[in-house]
């Protein structure tokens, strides 16, 4: 796959997808500007495990810098591009809008911009379950109609794939965007409830519990989206020639364009979720129970039938198992 730059190289996602490229002896290009959304420590803490590795180099640097983010892209000459940089969470967008414009927006057309002027060979980028929106009908397929974002959040990652659409239509750039369920594990966000929780509970305070408990998210476990991610990369799309204009298909496109769920294909109510956790702790939770959040979707249920058949993967970690290994490290890490 030649040179790869991973953007949100310190990020939980770009963290462990370096990690695993590097280990296969692929050169790769690391970029993230290490905002402080969250905890920077954490951040530089997962680059301090990155840049010792042969075949890394970090380059700070932010997706909006148009100028820094032109040169860049003509003086490294990527292979691969893996666009995992954004302004994250769904709740944080009713708070700060601008945030996710300048990151999902300027940030996206940047890359294109960059992939199109040096004859990139594929990008891959991270859209989000959160695009389903107003959707029920489970499971969510990438052959459903997503017009219906209920979070600024979802609709920049619903901007993306349109953007992305757009320049391999005009260009022939061949694009995969990959709609990520609730990723958790060693190394996660802590914004994520898992972290929440974890650190919560270990220090006797309680937790807030959305929906009474009733959300349901299809919990995927972050080895499971590398290794998704991982082939994706290589599975360069071409055009559908089934795709007709009169009835078309989102998921697919008559241009070089796929959209592809990864997600674990079995969801979990969130009060089972903290039983595990509870479980893997060894301490019962303090819930406070509260009504669902605005932005928040009651449900989220990935369908892999075309990861499945594309790149034959489908996540299969139980949240038994990544759980545990996401608390043994949280341990560790935290001397708790």
């Amino acid at each position: 796959m030649g040179k790869v730059l991973v953007t949100g190289a310190a990020g939980f996602i770009g963290f462990h997808l370096s990690k695993r490229l590097l280990g296969r002896g692929v050169e790769v290009v690391g970029l993230d500007n290490v905002n402080d959304y969250y905890d920077v420590r954490l951040k530089e803490a997962r680059l301090a495990q990155l840049t010792p590795l042969p075949g890394f180099r970090f380059v700070k640097m932010d997706l909006a810098d148009r100028e820094a983010m032109a040169d860049l892209f003509a003086r490294e000459q990527f292979q691969t591009v893996v666009n995992l940089a954004a302004q994250a969470g769904v709740r944080y967008s009713l708070v700060n809008p601008h945030a996710y414009t300048e990151s999902n927006i300027t940030g996206f057309i940047n890359i294109l911009e960059g992939c199109r002027h040096n004859k990139v060979k594929h990008l891959v980028y991270a859209s989000s379950s959160s695009v389903y929106g107003a959707n029920t009908e489970m499971p969510f397929s990438v052959h459903h109609n997503v017009d219906h974002p209920v979070s600024l959040y979802a609709a920049t990652k619903k901007a993306n794939e349109l953007m992305a659409h757009t320049y391999s239509s005009l260009y022939g750039l061949p694009t995969t965007g990959l709609r990520f369920f609730t990723v958790y594990g060693p190394w996660g966000r802590p914004d994520m409830a898992l972290f929440l929780f974890t650190k919560a509970i270990l220090e006797g305070k309680s937790i807030d519990v959305f929906n009474n408990g009733k959300m349901q998210r299809d919990f995927t476990y972050v080895d499971d989206i590398v290794e998704g991610v991982m082939r994706v990369m290589e599975k360069i799309p071409a055009g559908n020639p089934a795709w007709s204009g009169k009835s078309p298909d989102p998921g697919t496109s008559y241009a070089p364009y796929r959209i592809y769920n990864i997600g674990n294909n079995s969801p979990v109510e969130l009060m089972r979720f903290i039983e595990v956790l509870e479980d893997a702790l060894g301490k019962t939770a303090q819930k406070n129970l509260l009504p669902i959040q605005p932005g928040d979707v009651p449900a989220t249920y990935a369908d892999v039938d075309d990861l499945m058949r594309d790149v034959g993967f489908k996540p299969s970690t139980s949240i038994e198992e990544g759980v545990g290994k996401f608390v043994k490290w949280y341990r560790e890490y935290y001397g708790k």
